[in-house]
């Protein structure tokens, strides 16, 4: 090599360097450095640099990758350096690649990807310098990763995420770097989020999880998604649990591995291809829990490669290594699986049913990700109420995750309890309000670093026999009420803060009521649905009204309301919960129920029956169904004269088999239910009505009370 010039740069210097690595001869010369021990090797490591050198049109005029990371990329003479990048690569390394060649200014260490011939990829370090004088072109240093460096960044990226899957793919890309082929397969209760205790072999069961590089792959190998087969599974786990100990297991050749296998199906699914191939197999394993015998199984990886290129007790090491820092991340997903999917149960119980013959009810709920992994604090209801009536509930937890679903879980059982115990929408809502500054307290809600002030709900009460809505609102966005006619307005009213405000006069929750006629529309949804960063919120509820006018008296309700929200919901990710709920009202036809307004007084009772009588007969209800429901009626009367005030209204209502019985007065005092004794000439009448019917109970109304009873007729 001839004396480098004094004025020669640096870069001129390694590039003249690089540049005589390349052997000159072809396979001889190739053959001489090898023998010779010029081959790039460090002192007793492995031999990780490479070298291709580039005419001016960017094509390659000579190649030294003769190390062995290196096997299976070919850089032929004449061919285009960009043939050994993925085609995604090839537009940005071009640009480098000319700039370099422009600017004579070197581009240094950059992570890059090569192509095999195979269609595996290689992960190196690329250096761009200019060819030394008189040369021109470019002369392009290839360092593959150096093992203990790729298992850092390997370990460190793996544990970024707690979905199982995306942690399963993560290890088998960094896998990658020591095999063509790697996978990596999980024990079915993995993925269910169940505690993994059992280490019989028979009952294993694994699932592939991951595999790379994604390719067109042989018909029946397992891709993932693929139940490993039973004796797949056995012998996998077999293979690894040797003296009850998990250890890593090398199978030298595809002879080998066939005569493991001893099935030609378990050959195609478990071997990637026809060609020879090696296999290390290294369990996923974890500490088990307090009172377990020893280490857990949680899977197992596969890496594949060439026979030639023997797994050396280094990689081994390596990759053990690596498995086992991956396993620990494995477990935190299995775990955070489970807890979400407890989580979710109890968020999805929490959605609207199908409604009844009075009320139809579709929602939709799309929870923001990925944040909170399906997770969130919104939560829409719709369920019966005592009366014929029908509750519709929709709220707002703040935040998202764990600490805002367990709090709307809570808010969400609490609310239906107390409406269904017979409080008003407002009564609801100060208790809720309660329940929220207990949920903040220094113990229960501070502590956890969750805070659930400033959550909002609304309630709403629908009667199908007087067609109209109670409706209460804490906060929150105002329903939306589409008429028959198409025409439709927002439900607005004196505003109230949301929920847990108690820096505010207090002010009581209050009720407000509309007319709603068979055919009418309510929508409840919450503000991820409406709103809109560039416009006021405002606009994005004149928006929802727009779009749900749109929605036909025919038109599949379920489907409505997914056209709705795909209509007015903003783009992935979204920002924050999508809740909706559509009910759309028929009412209860007026020859099913019948409402009497009668003063009190002594004749009271018997005036009922004498209404009540004819009526049970039009609508055939039995002889003794009828006995029963007017001794009933003549008892829940008599109650409310003597210890109610003002006029006593009755209302009878038929739904289908289901007689219900509703006697209200002005009167504040709860009835309470007492056996009596036999001589006792009063205090019998709940009991009574207590034994002829199916249920029976009080709910408040904003003159006092009503007490309704079930009857089957």
């Amino acid at each position: 090599m001839d004396p480098t010039p004094s004025s020669a740069s640096p870069f001129d210097t390694v590039s003249g360097a690089l540049g005589d690595y390349i052997p000159k001869g072809g396979a001889t010369a190739v053959g001489e450095k090898r023998a010779s021990g010029a081959d790039g090797d460090t002192e007793g490591g492995e031999r990780i640099l490479g070298v291709v050198t580039l005419d001016r049109d960017l094509r390659i005029s000579g190649a030294n990758l003769d190390a062995a990371p290196f096997a299976g990329v070919s850089a032929a003479p004449g061919a285009a350096f960009a043939d050994l990048l993925p085609p995604g690569d090839v537009p940005t390394v071009t640009q480098r690649l000319q700039r370099v060649l422009e600017t004579r200014e070197a581009h240094v260490a950059r992570v890059q990807r090569l192509r095999r011939a195979d269609g595996s990829e290689l992960v190196v370090s690329m250096s761009i310098l200019p060819a030394a004088p008189p040369q021109e072109g470019l002369t392009v240093s290839l360092i593959a990763m150096a093992k203990r460096l790729h298992l850092y960044a390997s370990a460190t990226a793996i544990g970024t995420s707690l979905d199982i899957g995306e942690t399963a793919q993560s290890l088998a890309q960094s896998l990658l770097a020591w095999g063509d082929v790697a996978a990596v397969n999980l024990d079915y209760a993995v993925w269910t989020g169940e505690a993994v205790t059992e280490q019989a072999q028979e009952r294993i069961r694994l699932r592939r999880a991951a595999l790379v590089p994604d390719r067109a792959w042989p018909e029946g190998y397992l891709t993932p998604g693929d139940n490993l087969p039973r004796e797949a599974s056995r012998l996998l786990a077999g293979a690894v649990m040797r003296d009850d100990v998990p250890q890593a297991v090398v199978i030298p050749d595809r002879a080998a591995i066939e005569r493991a296998l001893d099935d030609p199906r378990l050959v195609r699914a478990l071997v990637p291809g026809n060609r020879p191939v090696s296999v290390a197999c290294i369990p996923l394993v974890v500490e088990g829990p307090e009172g377990t015998p020893g280490p857990i199984v949680l899977g197992v990886t596969e890496v594949w490669r060439r026979p030639e290129c023997l797994f050396g007790d280094g990689e081994l090491l390596d990759l053990q290594e690596l498995v086992a820092k991956t396993a620990r991340h494995v477990d935190l997903a299995r775990q955070h699986q489970r807890e979400h999917a407890q989580v979710l149960a109890l968020q999805r119980r929490l959605l609207p049913r199908t409604g009844s013959d009075t009320i139809e009810v579709a929602s939709v709920y799309q929870p923001t990700t990925p944040d909170s992994a399906g997770v969130g604090g919104d939560w829409v209801n719709s369920f019966p109420l005592p009366g014929d009536r029908t509750a519709l509930v929709v709220g707002d937890v703040v935040g998202h995750g764990l600490g805002a679903a367990a709090a709307m879980g809570q808010l969400s059982v609490e609310a239906r309890a107390l409406l269904s115990a017979g409080l008003g929408p407002g009564e609801v809502l100060e208790r809720l309000d309660e329940t929220v500054t207990l949920l903040d307290d220094t113990d229960a809600g501070l502590a956890a670093g969750y805070s659930a002030l400033g959550s909002t709900c609304c309630i709403a009460v629908y009667d199908p026999v007087d067609h109209r809505v109670l409706i209460s609102n804490a906060g929150h966005l105002p329903p939306v009420l589409v008429h028959p006619d198409g025409s439709a307005e927002t439900v607005a009213e004196q505003p109230h803060p949301a929920l847990g405000a108690e820096f505010v006069v207090r002010e009581p929750f209050e009720v407000h009521q509309f007319a709603a006629p068979p055919g009418s529309l309510l929508v409840l949804y919450t503000d991820g649905l409406v709103e809109d960063p560039a416009a006021s919120i405002d606009d994005g509820i004149g928006r929802l009204t727009d779009v749900v006018r749109e929605v036909h008296p025919w038109d599949d309700l379920q489907q409505a309301a997914r056209r709705v929200v795909a209509r007015l919901g903003p783009q992935e990710p979204l920002r924050d919960d999508v809740t909706l709920l559509l009910a759309r009202m028929a009412g209860r036809r007026g020859r099913d129920s019948a409402t009497w307004r009668l003063p009190s007084g002594d004749d009271t009772a018997a005036r009922v029956r004498a209404l009540a009588a004819p009526l049970l007969r039009r609508w055939h209800i039995g002889e003794q169904a009828r006995s029963s429901a007017l001794l009933v009626l003549s008892e829940l009367v008599t109650n409310a004269v003597r210890f109610g005030t003002g006029p006593v209204t009755v209302r009878l209502v038929r739904a289908g088999s289901r007689l219900t019985c509703e006697v209200g007065d002005t009167g504040n005092g709860r009835p309470r239910l007492r056996r009596g004794d036999l001589l006792d000439d009063d205090g019998r009448g709940l009991y009574v009505v207590h034994k002829l019917t199916a249920r029976w109970g009080v709910r408040w109304t904003e003159t006092g009370k009503a007490v309704w009873a079930e009857l089957e007729g």
